[in-house]
């Protein structure tokens, strides 16, 4: 199927990511909302430019980083899509493939709701190693994982108001 053929929201999709795929922060952020709701298992729920500076955060720090995707779908509402980062955890040096569910809520040519799923444990296992099969189905440790997530975006935006 052509472009011309897809609806512009499975565009919208694939733009988001062909631009992940070459870490190029300030494309995907452009497909986003001013006031944007994302939500992953790691940060939680992130509101507007604290969601477009973890993508930019995440872009910058991505060690050993590919991306792919597919199984877009979108009408004028809402969309999905699959897709699979593969990239090496810097806190551990492990390697770890993530494979994601999102699912997206559109309005006027943007993406103002951002919904990523995956299997935190498996995550967890993959980033942590032993540590992670053991604890990662911890509620207590999952909650400590957001807190340090949240932690090294809140730093990271620090950086960026200082400079």
């Amino acid at each position: 199927m052509s472009d011309t053929d897809r609806h512009p929201n499975a565009q919208l999709i694939e733009r988001f990511y062909s631009a992940f795929q070459r870490r190029d922060a300030e494309t995907m952020v452009g497909c986003y909302a001013d006031n944007v709701v994302f939500s992953d298992p790691a940060f939680g729920e992130l509101i507007g430019d604290e969601a477009r500076d973890m993508w930019r955060m995440l872009v910058k720090h991505a060690q050993d980083f590919s991306l792919s995707f597919d199984g877009i779908e979108a009408d004028d509402r809402s969309g999905r899509a699959q897709w699979v980062a593969r990239y090496r955890f810097s806190q551990t040096g492990r390697d770890v493939v993530n494979r994601i569910d999102a699912r997206f809520v559109f309005r006027d040519g943007l993406i103002v709701e951002h919904r990523d799923h995956f299997d935190l444990w498996l995550w967890m296992r993959q980033a942590m190693g032993l540590r992670g099969t053991l604890l990662g189905w911890s509620p207590f440790v999952r909650r400590l994982l957001r807190q340090q997530a949240r932690r090294g975006l809140l730093m990271y935006r620090g950086q960026l108001n200082r400079e």
